[in-house]
């Protein structure tokens, strides 16, 4: 039983490079589940299934039926809720194995990466500050502003920051393999030398990121628009719409349109300029993903438009649209994180024949 508890607490209290990638794959992957439950939770409807925070009512803290709430919308936003509690265990245990990863680095004498602690200590703090955002969402009656709020916090700084260590960790789990292996210890510096992206292509690729933020941006105004923000029903019992923005559906539409072309565009130019540079395979298969992605995700956007926004394949296109986020940061990050090997000067050896006697 000992044994069996030590193997349990290892990776979190005794971790390797190894362990510290698993943790940062689990909060990638967490926090990308817990978005798209999130968006299930808006496109049901079920934003007020549980009118009340923390609680679900005033009388129950558990899913119980509320008034103009059928007992279906109430499980599917406090089931929404009870993934912040694996949520926030994952991200506390991510930060805590970054924390003691670090300082066992710096007991044997390495220089340790602060950068991932500060990395990791975003996640919990991040997603503890989500739950709030999120309660107070609720208690406004899904005010479109802070739902917007609620969405991008979640993409823009707690999956970015999950991502951006889970590509770290790669790297340095790389570097540890190629090096001291993955044992408790100095892990071996990185192998330096020239970018192995040209500087024009990372640029590229740093302007295709910040228009896909926008973009995502773009979308949580489009859902805040649109027919389904959800409904309420009234004091006198009457069914109404939650509040929203006041913009035409069919102006932030087409913005959001024409913003996903211009994405389009500079996939298309990326995906090219990296084929024919000489680029790393991974990153070169990073910008077909993201490519392939982007023109999947404009053909659902068209037909959910076209078939007046029904509510699943809107839930396919912002699930989509997570995915979509996760590759663009990584294909970025393969821009500027790898390196080829300097290049070593020859030296020219003089033949035998060569070679006079004095």
């Amino acid at each position: 039983m000992v044994r069996v508890l030590s193997r349990l607490i290892a990776p979190v209290f005794r971790p390797t490079v190894r362990a510290l990638h698993g943790w940062a794959l689990a909060a990638m992957i967490s926090n990308a589940v817990v978005i798209a439950t999130g968006a299930a939770v808006r496109l049901s409807s079920s934003g007020l299934g549980c009118p009340d925070w923390p609680a679900c009512t005033k009388s129950s803290a558990v899913a119980a039926d509320s008034s103009g709430q059928t007992l279906l919308n109430s499980w599917i936003e406090f089931g929404n809720r009870l993934l912040n509690f694996p949520l926030v265990a994952i991200a506390g245990l991510t930060f805590i194995a970054f924390f003691l990863w670090h300082r066992q680095q710096r007991a044997a004498g390495a220089a340790g990466r602060i950068d991932l602690v500060w990395l990791s200590a975003i996640l919990p703090i991040g997603v503890c500050a989500q739950a709030v955002i999120g309660g107070i969402v609720v208690l406004t009656k899904l005010n479109p502003a802070l739902v917007s709020v609620h969405f991008l916090l979640s993409t823009a700084i707690i999956l970015t920051s999950a991502v951006v260590l889970h590509a770290r960790t790669v790297a340095l789990e790389k570097s540890s393999l190629a090096g001291a292996g993955n044992r408790p210890g100095p892990e071996p510096a990185p192998a330096r030398g020239a970018p192995a992206v040209r500087i024009d292509l990372r640029v590229l690729a740093g302007l295709l990121t910040a228009v896909t933020a926008l973009m995502l941006a773009a979308g949580t105004v489009v859902t805040g628009t649109g027919p389904l923000a959800g409904t309420e029903i009234d004091s006198h019992g009457h069914l109404k719409t939650v509040p929203r923005f006041h913009f035409s559906l069919e102006a932030v539409t087409q913005l959001h349109a024409d913003i996903g072309w211009f994405i389009g565009a500079l996939a298309v130019a990326l995906v090219v300029g990296l084929r024919y540079s000489g680029a790393p395979r991974r990153t070169v298969r990073l910008g077909w993903v993201v490519l392939v992605g982007l023109g999947l995700q404009g053909i659902i956007g068209y037909v959910q438009y076209f078939n007046h926004l029904p509510a699943g394949l809107v839930w396919v296109h912002v699930a989509l649209s997570v995915l979509i986020w996760i590759y663009v940061l990584q294909l970025y990050l393969s821009t500027t994180t790898g390196h080829r090997p300097s290049a070593t000067p020859s030296v020219a050896v003089p033949s035998s024949a060569a070679v006079t006697a004095p």
